[in-house]
């Protein structure tokens, strides 16, 4: 029940793009000439003036996440849960000289948060919530099952880091290129429960474990034990050649009275067989329904058994742990005053995670097991155009290719297939207000190639629409401050599932969030 969990914000399925407070409050940075360019365009670095620079900044991230179930047996057909990364940090240096440039970056590469289902998920009580028809055989014997009720808890958290290096060269005036490599070290930690479930039996609620072991499984071996001792008590009739005969007949022939006709009969329609199906009933034929009876009945005493064994407590604590190394290239272009083009390819990331079991009480996660998790290779462009001296146009392209990677199965053990490669469009604005201010605004269409059965409750992509804005201060010629926010409201993902018993129902998810983010970055000697 408890999976590969992944917390992504802006950018691809493994991938966030929000690696700056400047990406914040403008959304297109491909082209970038400032200190994120150290992330969006490391060959744009050479534009930059000489000197050493710092860069560090943070975010505030809280994303709501809302699974709308309509499978019939479930108890709430809605599941709240919530993202929060309070602290998001990415820092950059960049030690710049005329022709080279040497520069680090920090910062999430993918997840950074944590992310809480204080009820759970639909997939996590579906199988629960089946007890209540799975068991409504239990009528029979006088135990009538009319609901149920669980304590269940799911939190996942995960952090990709980035840790970024590399050199920047002028060519010329025009062209500058970057070589670097990213060391990505990974980690996902979930934890979580199923405890305490429960089954309303006769209008009071039981812990189904107990109830099913301690009440129900003796009711059927005392019914077992009545059926041996019919069996037992008609074996003299057979040894006396009477076994082709029906009771009517023997009480007739004087070989049982009517006392134990009545006892025999009595016994069998106690255990649930009818009278007209009695009155046909050769005495062979009596006692091999004792018999059998009696095997089904010992038998489902040892179903409610294991079924009470596995509705026990189960908890689940493990961490998974992984590195890969991301080789990346870049070049920027400036072929006209006013105009600088960046371009960005990032070699696919090869990462697999290793689990440390403490705990796993759903044989999920056997310890030491390995879960592959490649991040896709990444193409980016952007485009700066600054129409004025006050006026900054932008544009950004970011191509993920994430058919190139296997994302394994989902929790419905369904192939999580690409429909098409991720991608998004950006678009952004800078205005100079004054000498020491200026106002900036963004827009970003993500759109996520996947196809329906990739998503489950637990993990799920839909295309997005972003707005941002902020301001890019300058308290002194050497210090900037800058302060965005954005909004992300995520396209509704409907899902079509199925049951064998119940047929089709859908599921729906839903999510947006909202970040805030503040940087500071200082310029030492140059100009």
């Amino acid at each position: 029940m408890l999976v590969c969990f992944g917390v992504a914000f802006a950018g691809g399925l493994l991938t966030n793009g929000n690696q700056s407070a400047q990406y914040i409050r403008m959304l297109s940075r491909n082209a970038s000439i400032s200190t994120d360019a150290v992330y969006f365009n490391p060959a744009g670095l050479m534009k930059m003036d000489n000197g050493f620079y710092i860069a560090i900044q943070n975010q505030s991230i809280v994303q709501s996440k809302t699974v709308e179930s309509y499978y019939p047996l479930l108890n709430s057909s809605t599941y709240e849960g919530a993202v929060k990364a309070p602290l998001f940090p990415t820092a950059f240096a960049i030690y710049k000289l005329d022709k080279v440039a040497f520069s680090i970056g920090v910062g999430p590469n993918s997840g950074g948060g944590s992310a809480e289902f204080g009820h759970g998920l639909p997939s996590f009580e579906r199988s629960i919530s089946q007890l209540v028809p799975g068991l409504a055989g239990l009528s029979k014997i006088g135990q009538n099952i009319t609901g149920y009720k669980a304590d269940i808890y799911f939190k996942g958290e995960s952090v990709y880091w980035g840790v970024q290096g590399g050199v920047s060269f002028k060519i010329n005036d025009i062209v500058s290129v970057y070589g670097g490599l990213r060391y990505v070290p990974a980690s996902n930690k979930y934890t979580g429960h199923i405890n305490n479930i429960q089954l309303n039996a006769n209008g009071v609620l039981k812990t189904a474990a107990t109830y099913l072991s301690g009440e129900v499984a003796p009711i059927f071996t005392g019914l077992a034990g009545q059926a041996s001792a019919g069996a037992a008590g008609v074996q003299p009739l057979i040894a006396a050649g009477a076994g082709a005969y029906n009771l009517a007949t023997l009480q007739g022939a004087g070989y049982i009275s009517a006392a134990q006709r009545t006892q025999i009969e009595g016994g069998l329609l106690s255990l649930g067989v009818t009278q007209s199906q009695i009155n046909v009933m050769s005495v062979s034929t009596i006692q091999s329904t004792y018999n059998s009876t009696a095997a089904t009945l010992t038998a489902n005493a040892a179903a409610m058994v294991s079924t009470g064994a596995q509705l026990t407590d189960k908890t689940v604590d493990v961490n998974q742990t992984g590195s890969g190394v991301t080789p990346i290239l870049g070049v920027n272009l400036s072929p006209c005053e006013g105009l600088n083009i960046g371009m960005k390819y990032e070699f696919m990331t090869k990462l697999t995670l290793t689990n440390a079991t403490k705990v796993d009480g759903t044989g999920m996660f056997p310890d030491k097991a390995k879960t592959s998790s490649d991040i896709p290779a990444i193409f980016s462009i952007g485009v700066d155009y600054k129409i004025t001296k006050k006026l900054l146009l932008s544009a950004s392209f970011n191509h993920y290719n994430d058919k190139g990677v296997d994302w394994g199965n989902n929790i419905y053990n369904q192939p999580r297939v690409m429909q098409k490669n991720g991608r998004e469009y950006a678009f952004g604005g800078q205005y100079q207000l004054c000498k020491k201010a200026a106002v900036s605004i963004g827009y970003l269409r993500t759109i996520m190639g996947v196809y329906e059965q990739y998503n489950s409750d637990f993990s799920y992509y839909s295309n997005s629409n972003t707005f941002s804005g902020g301001f890019e201060l300058k308290p002194t010629s050497r210090l900037t401050v800058d302060l965005g926010a954005l909004f992300t409201n995520y396209d509704n993902a409907p899902k079509l599932m199925s049951d064998a018993s119940l047929g089709n129902y859908y599921e729906v998810y839903k999510k947006h969030n909202v970040c805030y983010a503040i940087g500071l970055s200082y310029h030492f000697g140059g100009k």
